[in-house]
């Protein structure tokens, strides 16, 4: 049963204690409020104001468990704040475990300061969590899919545009990568894993997968630099730096070019073009 005030007054506490450069806004000019608004709170969950209005007054439905994940990753809550905050409205929490969607804290901090930078938390299956501004621009909103397209490795098999976001030389290369990465995942999750069930998918979908499948890849490792084609920028070469968190089998993915090289500058274009022109 949901508690509505215990869970109204947790929301405003954690409300309250967060700055907005703390989550990557900008502060403004004459705030006199204490912590966030409700406002800009509604908008890191990807809802209303009016909804997380009424959660913080003790009215409207009770929420269910995936507008609860959007806001313990909208307030930053560690995986034990995300835990109460479902069982204060009612839920019982999601399972406990590795490569789970729920985004620690430390992580998403880094990431908000990072707007100026594409970048991108992913899961171990190559699902990406969340993006930057630069992120989306660079290769599209893909935070937003659904289902078994949520894994670059999944889209590259099963969906020819994916490809074209890569430079033709490495497609080799990276298909490699993705089979001898989803095998080791496989080997550390067991047969019965998500990873095995992309597998399973992969290798009905794709004869290329099946194929790199029968030689049982492994070890193969991304290059030092990745070489994307932006429709409207051209070839960027971006080195990817990786900060793994271990416990959730997350990784923040940070993509840079050499100050002063073509790369650069068109990075810079990047970040004045946005992410309009795409529409993925």
């Amino acid at each position: 049963m949901i508690d509505r005030t215990a869970l109204a007054e947790f929301l405003r506490t954690r409300r309250e204690a967060l700055q907005p450069e703390d989550v990557g806004l900008p502060r403004g000019a004459r705030r006199r409020t204490s912590g966030l608004r409700r406002e800009e709170v509604a908008l890191l969950c990807h809802m209303s104001t009016d909804y997380y209005s009424r959660l913080e007054r003790e009215r409207g439905p009770q929420p269910s468990e995936q507008m609860l994940s959007s806001i313990a990753q909208g307030l930053h809550l560690s995986r034990a704040e995300r835990d109460h905050l479902f069982l204060l409205a009612g839920h019982t929490p999601p399972a406990t475990g590795v490569s789970g969607e729920h985004i620690s804290p430390g992580l998403l901090r880094i990431l908000d300061r990072l707007d100026d930078t594409p970048a991108e938390i992913v899961s171990e299956l190559g699902e990406t969590l969340k993006q930057t501004r630069l992120g989306v621009a660079l290769t599209g909103d893909t935070a937003g899919l659904s289902g078994p397209e949520r894994s670059l490795g999944y889209r590259w098999f099963t969906d020819e545009g994916t490809r074209s976001f890569y430079h033709p030389d490495d497609h080799n290369h990276l298909s490699r990568m993705y089979v001898s990465g989803l095998r080791e995942v496989v080997a550390r999750r067991g047969p019965d894993s998500r990873a095995a069930q992309l597998v399973g998918l992969l290798r009905d979908q794709s004869g290329e997968f099946r194929d790199l499948w029968a030689e049982h890849v492994v070890g193969v490792r991304p290059n030092d630099v990745k070489r994307f084609i932006h429709p409207e920028v051209g070839e960027l070469d971006l080195q990817c730096q990786t900060l793994i968190d271990p416990e959730q089998s997350h990784y923040l993915l940070v993509y840079t070019a050499v100050p002063g090289s073509e790369s650069y500058e068109r990075l810079g274009l990047l970040s004045v073009i946005g992410a309009q022109t795409l529409g993925r």
